[in-house]
């Protein structure tokens, strides 16, 4: 037991296939398999590199109709007319101007209308985001002026430190920090309350 190996000898995993008929191959075919330069190495490279010409290619046709319509979006938006005053008294139409609106100057219109209502909508979404951006970096500066919460962070990054292998014996500081931060959010929600 154990003398033997549970692999077999190396000379086992040689398979030799016999065919029951004579299989013959050109003299031609094998000098020219022979005579080839290309090999499973630079088949795979030239496909991986022709792969690679395919993708540029369609980056450079996507990216060109992505900039002729963002060209033709701004000319379109660029030659509506202004609405601010189309806006603000949208009944300030001239007589002769309420009488002969329809066809192909309503479509127009309406088209302009919708146009700027996107560039409106986009507009207010980038403000949004802007204000939300503010809040939250005031809520930062918050946090950073509030000196016993940066005590209680310091208290908890010395005790980690001085206890790295048994992180859990820092739970006092660590219940100290909670607290303070707790007592921030309430003075942050107190104030927006107000």
């Amino acid at each position: 037991m154990g003398q033997n190996s549970s692999k077999p000898p190396p000379s086992s995993t040689q398979h030799v296939f016999t065919s029951e008929s004579p299989v013959s191959f050109s003299p031609d075919l094998i000098n020219a398999l022979q005579a080839s330069p290309e090999t499973d190495s630079t088949r795979s490279k030239d496909l991986e590199l022709h792969i690679q010409r395919r993708v540029h290619s369609e980056l450079q046709r996507l990216d060109a109709e992505h900039s002729k319509r963002l060209s033709e979006l701004q000319e379109q938006i660029s030659s509506a007319p202004d609405s601010t005053t189309a806006s603000v008294h949208p009944d300030a139409r001239t007589p002769d101007q309420s009488h002969s609106a329809g066809g192909v100057d309503h479509k127009a219109a309406s088209e302009s209308d919708r146009l700027r209502d996107l560039s409106r909508q986009s507009v207010q979404k980038e403000v949004d985001m802007l204000r939300e951006k503010l809040q939250k970096r005031k809520i930062q500066e918050e946090v950073g002026k509030d000196k016993s919460v940066e005590k209680a962070k310091g208290e908890v990054v010395n005790c980690l430190r001085l206890n790295d292998r048994r992180p859990l014996d820092c739970w006092r500081e660590v219940e100290t920090f909670k607290e303070e931060v707790g007592r921030l959010e309430k003075e942050y929600l107190g104030k927006l309350m107000e």
